[in-house]
């Protein structure tokens, strides 16, 4: 039964999509959208790396307590 069910629902999604009507204009927003998503990765990875970078060559201030004066170890 599971099965009969799964393969119902590949046929109507694979007839879905052969009755594409290819007069859409949709153009290539298809690509455009495929395009941002990469750039915004590629800025997203290069920022990263680069805020990296900079942690690791200025490391944090060292903690500063209001409650303690000295260390007294």
């Amino acid at each position: 039964m599971p099965a009969t069910l799964a393969l119902n629902h590949f046929g109507l999604i694979s007839t879905a999509l052969q009755q594409a009507d290819a007069s859409s204009d949709f153009s290539d927003l298809g690509l455009q959208l495929l395009g941002g998503f990469a750039l915004a990765v590629v800025v997203a990875v290069a920022y990263t790396l680069l805020k990296l970078r900079w942690r690791d060559k200025r490391p944090p201030a060292e903690f500063i307590s209001i409650n303690s004066s000295k260390d007294e170890s």
